[in-house]
Protein backbone atom coordinates (compact mmCIF):
# COMPACT_ATOMS: atom_id res chain seq x y z
CA UNK A 1 0.00 0.00 0.00
CA UNK A 2 1.52 3.32 -1.07
CA UNK A 3 1.39 6.61 0.84
CA UNK A 4 -1.77 7.85 -0.89
CA UNK A 5 -3.60 4.62 -0.14
CA UNK A 6 -2.42 4.71 3.46
CA UNK A 7 -3.83 8.22 3.89
CA UNK A 8 -7.06 7.19 2.19
CA UNK A 9 -7.35 4.18 4.48
CA UNK A 10 -6.81 6.31 7.57
CA UNK A 11 -9.38 8.89 6.44
CA UNK A 12 -11.92 6.24 5.54
CA UNK A 13 -11.47 4.43 8.84
CA UNK A 14 -11.99 7.65 10.80
CA UNK A 15 -15.14 8.50 8.83
CA UNK A 16 -16.63 5.05 9.40
CA UNK A 17 -15.70 5.04 13.07
CA UNK A 18 -17.33 8.47 13.49
CA UNK A 19 -20.50 7.01 11.99
CA UNK A 20 -20.47 4.26 14.60
CA UNK A 21 -19.65 1.46 12.16
CA UNK A 22 -18.05 -1.61 13.71
CA UNK A 23 -14.92 -3.11 12.11
CA UNK A 24 -14.40 0.23 10.37
CA UNK A 25 -10.83 -0.63 9.43
CA UNK A 26 -11.91 -3.78 7.57
CA UNK A 27 -14.60 -1.90 5.68
CA UNK A 28 -12.18 0.89 4.84
CA UNK A 29 -9.65 -1.61 3.47
CA UNK A 30 -12.32 -3.13 1.25
CA UNK A 31 -13.28 0.31 -0.05
CA UNK A 32 -9.65 1.22 -0.71
CA UNK A 33 -9.38 -1.97 -2.78
CA UNK A 34 -12.23 -0.65 -4.97
CA UNK A 35 -10.36 2.61 -5.45
CA UNK A 36 -7.30 0.59 -6.47
CA UNK A 37 -9.28 -1.26 -9.14
CA UNK A 38 -10.73 1.97 -10.50
CA UNK A 39 -7.28 3.58 -10.53
CA UNK A 40 -6.18 0.66 -12.73
CA UNK A 41 -8.90 1.92 -15.17
CA UNK A 42 -11.34 -0.91 -14.53
CA UNK A 43 -14.82 0.48 -15.29
CA UNK A 44 -16.86 1.36 -12.22
CA UNK A 45 -19.77 -0.66 -13.58
CA UNK A 46 -17.69 -3.84 -13.50
CA UNK A 47 -16.48 -3.08 -10.00
CA UNK A 48 -20.04 -2.58 -8.76
CA UNK A 49 -21.44 -5.34 -10.98
CA UNK A 50 -24.32 -3.19 -12.19
CA UNK A 51 -25.22 -0.30 -14.46
CA UNK A 52 -28.23 1.92 -15.02
CA UNK A 53 -29.90 2.01 -18.44
CA UNK A 54 -33.16 3.84 -19.13
CA UNK A 55 -34.36 3.28 -15.59
CA UNK A 56 -33.29 -0.37 -15.36
CA UNK A 57 -30.62 -1.72 -13.04
CA UNK A 58 -28.72 -4.30 -15.08
CA UNK A 59 -26.12 -6.84 -14.05
CA UNK A 60 -22.88 -6.37 -16.00
CA UNK A 61 -19.45 -7.96 -15.81
CA UNK A 62 -16.52 -8.56 -18.14
CA UNK A 63 -18.58 -10.96 -20.25
CA UNK A 64 -20.57 -8.06 -21.71
CA UNK A 65 -20.08 -4.56 -23.04
CA UNK A 66 -21.25 -1.79 -20.71
CA UNK A 67 -24.28 -0.18 -22.41
CA UNK A 68 -24.11 3.59 -22.74
CA UNK A 69 -27.52 5.20 -22.47
CA UNK A 70 -26.57 8.43 -24.20
CA UNK A 71 -25.58 6.48 -27.32
CA UNK A 72 -27.24 3.07 -27.36
CA UNK A 73 -30.40 4.35 -25.74
CA UNK A 74 -31.10 5.81 -29.18
CA UNK A 75 -31.88 2.28 -30.41
CA UNK A 76 -34.70 2.07 -27.88
CA UNK A 77 -36.02 5.43 -29.03
CA UNK A 78 -35.96 4.22 -32.63
CA UNK A 79 -38.22 1.29 -31.74
CA UNK A 80 -40.73 3.03 -29.49
CA UNK A 81 -43.08 3.87 -32.37
CA UNK A 82 -43.26 0.26 -33.59
CA UNK A 83 -46.84 -0.88 -34.34
CA UNK A 84 -48.76 -2.52 -31.48
CA UNK A 85 -47.77 -6.13 -30.99
CA UNK A 86 -44.80 -5.89 -33.37
CA UNK A 87 -42.15 -8.60 -33.26
CA UNK A 88 -38.85 -6.87 -32.51
CA UNK A 89 -35.50 -8.66 -32.42
CA UNK A 90 -32.17 -7.26 -31.25
CA UNK A 91 -28.97 -8.67 -32.76
CA UNK A 92 -25.86 -8.37 -30.58
CA UNK A 93 -27.88 -7.92 -27.41
CA UNK A 94 -25.00 -8.14 -24.91
CA UNK A 95 -26.44 -7.80 -21.41
CA UNK A 96 -29.91 -7.33 -22.92
CA UNK A 97 -30.12 -3.61 -22.17
CA UNK A 98 -31.91 -2.47 -25.35
CA UNK A 99 -34.30 -5.41 -25.60
CA UNK A 100 -35.21 -5.24 -21.90
CA UNK A 101 -35.64 -1.47 -21.85
CA UNK A 102 -37.87 -1.67 -24.93
CA UNK A 103 -40.03 -4.38 -23.34
CA UNK A 104 -40.30 -2.34 -20.13
CA UNK A 105 -41.43 0.74 -22.06
CA UNK A 106 -43.58 -1.09 -24.64
CA UNK A 107 -44.96 -4.22 -22.93
CA UNK A 108 -47.19 -4.93 -25.92
CA UNK A 109 -44.23 -5.71 -28.17
CA UNK A 110 -42.93 -9.25 -28.67
CA UNK A 111 -39.23 -8.63 -27.98
CA UNK A 112 -36.40 -11.11 -28.39
CA UNK A 113 -32.61 -10.86 -28.53
CA UNK A 114 -29.57 -12.82 -29.63
CA UNK A 115 -25.80 -12.67 -29.37
CA UNK A 116 -22.87 -14.60 -30.78
CA UNK A 117 -21.49 -14.90 -27.24
CA UNK A 118 -23.00 -17.61 -25.05
CA UNK A 119 -21.66 -15.74 -22.02
CA UNK A 120 -23.55 -12.60 -23.03
CA UNK A 121 -26.76 -14.57 -23.51
CA UNK A 122 -26.37 -15.96 -20.00
CA UNK A 123 -26.08 -12.43 -18.58
CA UNK A 124 -29.06 -11.20 -20.61
CA UNK A 125 -31.23 -14.07 -19.41
CA UNK A 126 -30.31 -13.36 -15.82
CA UNK A 127 -31.23 -9.70 -16.27
CA UNK A 128 -34.58 -10.67 -17.77
CA UNK A 129 -35.24 -13.03 -14.85
CA UNK A 130 -34.33 -10.43 -12.22
CA UNK A 131 -36.42 -7.72 -13.88
CA UNK A 132 -39.39 -9.99 -14.54
CA UNK A 133 -39.48 -9.06 -18.22
CA UNK A 134 -40.69 -11.55 -20.84
CA UNK A 135 -37.83 -11.31 -23.33
CA UNK A 136 -36.33 -14.46 -24.82
CA UNK A 137 -32.60 -14.59 -25.55
CA UNK A 138 -30.64 -17.10 -27.61
CA UNK A 139 -27.19 -17.58 -29.06
CA UNK A 140 -26.91 -16.91 -32.80
CA UNK A 141 -24.32 -15.64 -35.25
CA UNK A 142 -26.19 -12.75 -36.80
CA UNK A 143 -29.93 -12.63 -37.39
CA UNK A 144 -31.68 -15.86 -36.37
CA UNK A 145 -34.39 -17.39 -38.49
CA UNK A 146 -37.78 -15.89 -37.76
CA UNK A 147 -40.37 -13.38 -38.86
CA UNK A 148 -39.55 -9.97 -37.42
CA UNK A 149 -41.31 -6.65 -37.90
CA UNK A 150 -38.23 -4.71 -36.79
CA UNK A 151 -34.58 -5.67 -36.25
CA UNK A 152 -32.31 -3.63 -33.96
CA UNK A 153 -28.55 -4.01 -33.81
CA UNK A 154 -25.58 -2.51 -32.03
CA UNK A 155 -22.85 -4.50 -33.74
CA UNK A 156 -19.14 -3.65 -33.33
CA UNK A 157 -18.15 -0.68 -35.48
CA UNK A 158 -14.69 0.10 -34.10
CA UNK A 159 -12.01 -0.96 -36.60
CA UNK A 160 -8.44 -2.00 -35.86
CA UNK A 161 -7.05 1.47 -36.52
CA UNK A 162 -9.38 3.05 -33.96
CA UNK A 163 -8.78 0.63 -31.12
CA UNK A 164 -5.66 2.21 -29.68
CA UNK A 165 -6.10 5.68 -31.14
CA UNK A 166 -9.50 6.71 -29.87
CA UNK A 167 -10.69 4.36 -27.12
CA UNK A 168 -9.77 4.60 -23.41
CA UNK A 169 -8.29 1.71 -21.41
CA UNK A 170 -11.67 1.15 -19.76
CA UNK A 171 -12.82 -0.23 -23.10
CA UNK A 172 -9.74 -1.71 -24.74
CA UNK A 173 -8.39 -3.51 -21.66
CA UNK A 174 -11.54 -4.67 -19.91
CA UNK A 175 -14.56 -4.93 -22.20
CA UNK A 176 -15.02 -8.02 -24.42
CA UNK A 177 -13.35 -7.64 -27.79
CA UNK A 178 -16.04 -9.63 -29.61
CA UNK A 179 -18.53 -6.90 -28.69
CA UNK A 180 -16.22 -3.99 -29.47
CA UNK A 181 -13.94 -4.60 -32.43
CA UNK A 182 -15.13 -4.92 -36.02
CA UNK A 183 -11.75 -5.87 -37.47
CA UNK A 184 -10.28 -4.06 -40.47
CA UNK A 185 -13.64 -2.86 -41.80
CA UNK A 186 -15.66 -0.87 -39.28
CA UNK A 187 -18.91 -1.47 -41.17
CA UNK A 188 -18.20 -5.06 -42.13
CA UNK A 189 -20.52 -6.71 -39.62
CA UNK A 190 -23.27 -4.17 -40.22
CA UNK A 191 -23.09 -4.70 -43.99
CA UNK A 192 -23.23 -8.45 -43.41
CA UNK A 193 -26.41 -8.12 -41.37
CA UNK A 194 -28.06 -5.90 -44.00
CA UNK A 195 -27.11 -8.30 -46.78
CA UNK A 196 -28.68 -11.31 -45.06
CA UNK A 197 -31.79 -9.64 -43.66
CA UNK A 198 -34.91 -10.57 -45.66
CA UNK A 199 -35.78 -7.89 -48.21
CA UNK A 200 -38.23 -5.39 -46.80
CA UNK A 201 -37.22 -5.90 -43.16
CA UNK A 202 -37.11 -2.63 -41.18
CA UNK A 203 -33.72 -2.18 -39.52
CA UNK A 204 -32.42 0.22 -36.86
CA UNK A 205 -28.62 0.15 -36.68
CA UNK A 206 -26.23 1.91 -34.30
CA UNK A 207 -23.04 3.27 -35.91
CA UNK A 208 -20.37 5.93 -35.66
CA UNK A 209 -21.33 9.46 -36.76
CA UNK A 210 -18.84 9.24 -39.63
CA UNK A 211 -20.66 6.18 -41.00
CA UNK A 212 -23.97 7.96 -41.59
CA UNK A 213 -23.73 8.70 -45.30
CA UNK A 214 -22.43 5.27 -46.23
CA UNK A 215 -25.00 3.49 -44.10
CA UNK A 216 -27.88 5.51 -45.52
CA UNK A 217 -26.75 4.33 -48.94
CA UNK A 218 -27.10 0.69 -47.87
CA UNK A 219 -30.76 0.97 -46.81
CA UNK A 220 -33.95 2.08 -48.49
CA UNK A 221 -35.95 5.00 -47.05
CA UNK A 222 -33.13 5.70 -44.60
CA UNK A 223 -33.19 8.33 -41.87
CA UNK A 224 -30.78 8.90 -39.01
CA UNK A 225 -31.46 9.68 -35.36
CA UNK A 226 -29.09 11.66 -33.16
CA UNK A 227 -28.05 10.48 -29.73
CA UNK A 228 -28.21 12.47 -26.48
CA UNK A 229 -24.95 14.23 -27.40
CA UNK A 230 -26.28 15.34 -30.78
CA UNK A 231 -24.17 12.85 -32.77
CA UNK A 232 -25.74 10.93 -35.63
CA UNK A 233 -25.98 7.49 -34.06
CA UNK A 234 -28.81 5.24 -35.33
CA UNK A 235 -29.90 4.84 -38.93
CA UNK A 236 -33.36 3.41 -39.60
CA UNK A 237 -34.29 2.00 -42.98
CA UNK A 238 -35.45 -0.99 -45.00
CA UNK A 239 -33.29 -3.94 -46.01
CA UNK A 240 -33.01 -4.02 -49.82
CA UNK A 241 -33.39 -7.12 -51.93
CA UNK A 242 -30.29 -9.31 -51.79
CA UNK A 243 -29.14 -12.60 -53.35
CA UNK A 244 -30.16 -15.74 -51.46
CA UNK A 245 -27.55 -16.98 -48.99
CA UNK A 246 -26.84 -20.08 -47.00
CA UNK A 247 -27.48 -20.28 -43.28
CA UNK A 248 -24.87 -18.84 -40.99
CA UNK A 249 -23.09 -20.67 -38.15
CA UNK A 250 -25.20 -20.86 -35.02
CA UNK A 251 -28.43 -21.57 -36.89
CA UNK A 252 -29.12 -18.04 -38.07
CA UNK A 253 -28.30 -15.64 -40.82
CA UNK A 254 -24.88 -13.94 -40.65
Amino acid sequence: MDADETRLLALGTRMLEAAGIGHADDDARALVALFRRRAAREPLEYILGTCRFRGLDLLVDRRVLIPTEERTGTLVVAALDAPPGARVHEVGTGCGAVALALKAERPDLAVTGSDISADAVEVARENARRLGLDVGFRRADGLPDGDFDLVLANLPYTDDAQVTQQLPPEQTEFQPGVALWAGRDSLGLIRRLIAYAPAGTPLALEHGPHHTQELQGLLSDARTLCDARGDQRVTVGIAPAAPAATAAPGGGRP
